[in-house]
């Protein structure tokens, strides 16, 4: 699924690609997503100027000039391509066409785990799943007093809390054993057993490896690319996700002894982590 950074990433490319277009017409072929795609999507943004591109979260918001909004989450394995016009041959699984005067949007979805809607512009924060939605990694109001107000019950492993969107929104698998390794914590840790001067340091880490994801595009594993086809490149960057058996960067210990990374499952994701460095 694409994290944070893959949608920040996503949400730069429309804006600068697509920019402040009009929306010339709307083609589903395929309604049934995670959601059902409202039968009225089409009339309700047609016509629109797009005024604006917000990220909330792992959801991309683009706003338009009839007080609507576009609200789109790409689920497990979505992709938006942009196209100068609509092809000749559309590719297996393009299932909407957003067309403007500055291009096409496409969206394609094997799984069908994603959703895209429209709203009021002003009615977002209402919507179930926004209200569900916890603070973003990059708020101000993450702060050291609110994650440990946050964790002061939660005896679960602090890698399993960090991937609770009601909490901190964005930060998938992969950020979270990213982050918690620059923070020199073990993902076994329970979320309630930080000390005080661990959480300044956690969210510093989390911010610092979203940053660089996004200035190297995201990460490129399976199924993510960003719409004009390229890869990302923080996968090159990874300190110990998906590293087992390999060196940390910043661990000078024996591999005979250690093992090198280990990879662990927690609540069902793979994690991975140096038993040397986080404690």
């Amino acid at each position: 699924m694409p994290e944070l950074p893959e949608v920040e990433t996503i949400k730069n490319a429309l804006s600068k690609a697509i920019g402040h277009s009009t929306i010339l017409d709307v083609i589903i072929n395929q309604n049934r997503l995670r959601q059902v795609i409202p039968s009225d999507f089409g009339k309700n943004i047609i016509g629109a100027k797009i005024v604006s591109y917000n990220r909330l979260a792992k959801y991309i918001v683009i706003n338009l000039s009839n007080n609507n909004s576009i609200i789109w989450h790409l689920g497990m394995s979505g992709r938006i391509k942009i196209c100068e016009s609509i092809p000749e041959a559309l590719e297996k699984h393009d299932h909407v066409l957003i067309i403007t005067d500055n291009g096409v949007l496409i969206y394609n979805d094997p799984r069908r785990f994603g959703m895209i809607t429209y709203c009021k512009t002003q009615n977002i924060a209402q919507l179930d799943f926004v209200k569900r939605i916890g603070l973003d990694a990059f708020s101000s109001d993450l702060t050291p007093a609110y994650l440990k107000e946050k964790f002061k019950n939660k005896s679960i492993p602090i890698k399993e809390a960090l991937l609770d969107q009601s909490i901190i929104a964005g930060i998938g698998n992969i950020y979270a054993s990213e982050a918690l390794y620059h923070a020199r914590i073990s993902p076994l840790r329970k979320a309630n057993q930080l000390s005080a001067a661990e959480y300044p340091k956690l969210i510093a880490a989390v911010r610092l490896t979203l940053e660089k994801a996004i200035e190297a595009g995201g990460s490129t594993l399976k199924d993510y690319h960003k719409p004009d086809g390229s890869e990302g490149y923080f996968q090159f960057q990874h300190c110990v996700y998906n590293k087992t058996g390999q060196p940390c960067p910043d661990c000078k210990c024996s591999l005979a002894k250690t093992g090198g990374i280990r990879k662990i499952v927690i609540a069902g994701r793979s994690s991975f982590y140096c038993s040397t460095l986080q404690k």
